[in-house]
């Protein structure tokens, strides 16, 4: 009998023991609540994709690997682009490769590829990478799937369920995960084209990833990212001030497009590093709501509005 995986989301410093050698070999510092965690272990029992919906930065991809990091699975990720099809996902043969060898051939040339074996114009996309593990589940990350157009999550239904096989048309290859084994899926989405079509929600468990908006959340990130990194944490005074003014400009300032979690780690090691020394807390909390004393706004602000909103009124460059 297989023994049913769960995710516990432990603050792991090294690859578990006896880990698959495409695992990922550095951990993933992140921090999951109990209702998230739920969510991954329903997918994982239930043998389902699971849909993660956020605001940008609020860690929804990180959570795939960090999973494949604590159960020493191996991990795929697909990033979608708006040009994906589905089949890029699952194979891709190169047809013009395989007649260009033939010709070579009639030439009396040597090519490193036999023209009359189709196989070897084959390639096996991250689908078909994640399928072809035998003896363990795989963590497959599916990301920002609404890029793609809108018959693509569609196209991937019968994929990503029972059998859980896909053809080779030009080989008759059969390409199937193991029963036992089936891959854990993760999909990230935006939302930047609207909804994703019905019948591919009703085949995907869902899950919202709120922000980390809490001062408590936000220092345990940063004590997991300084940790695994081996960084001398700031001194708790500048922490705090960095974080009551990161929530502050998030909350406050009215932006169209918020600074994540990646912009304040660097914001606050840019506090910490930049000058050769650290930043004064007590100037920091004294910055105006406005932020015309906010520094080193290049991190955290990435919309011209919003730069404006923020850029000191003295700045003339």
């Amino acid at each position: 009998m297989t023994k049913l995986l769960k995710f516990e989301g432990r603050d792991l410093r090294q690859q578990p023991t006896g880990a698959h050698k495409k695992a990922p070999k550095e951990p993933e510092p992140y921090i999951v609540g109990d209702r998230l965690k739920t969510a991954v272990n329903l997918a994982i029992t239930l043998r389902r994709p699971l849909l993660l919906e956020g605001d940008p930065g609020c860690g929804k991809t990180c959570l795939a690997k960090a999973v494949a990091f604590e159960l020493g699975l191996p991990f795929f990720r697909w990033n979608i682009q708006s040009i994906s099809k589905a089949q890029d996902g699952q194979y891709v043969y190169d047809a013009l490769g395989r007649l260009h060898d033939v010709q070579l051939q009639k030439g009396e040339k040597a090519s490193r590829r036999d023209p009359s074996n189709p196989e070897d114009y084959c390639e096996m996309g991250v689908l078909g990478e994640a399928f072809q593990i035998k003896d363990c589940s795989s963590v497959l990350l599916i990301d920002e799937i609404d890029k793609a157009e809108l018959d693509f999550p569609n196209d991937l239904l019968t994929v990503l369920d029972k059998p859980w096989r896909f053809q080779v048309k030009e080989t008759g290859q059969s390409v199937e995960a193991s029963p036992q084994h089936v891959p854990i899926v993760f999909i990230t989405s935006n939302k930047e084209k609207g909804n994703l079509p019905d019948a591919f929600l009703r085949r995907c468990l869902y899950h919202y990833v709120e922000f980390p908006g809490s001062k408590e959340i936000l220092k345990q990130i940063v004590d997991r990212h300084y940790q695994i990194e081996h960084l001398e944490l700031p001194k708790a005074e500048l922490q705090d001030a960095a974080i009551a003014r990161f929530i502050s400009v998030r909350t406050e300032g009215g932006l169209v497009k918020k600074p994540g979690t990646s912009e304040f780690l660097d914001w606050l090691k840019a506090l910490q590093t930049f000058m050769g020394k650290p930043y004064s807390a007590d100037k920091l909390i004294g910055a105006d709501q406005t932020g015309n004393k906010l520094p080193y706004l290049e991190v955290l602000l990435k919309v011209q509005q919003d730069w404006r909103k923020f850029k000191p009124a003295d700045d003339s460059i």
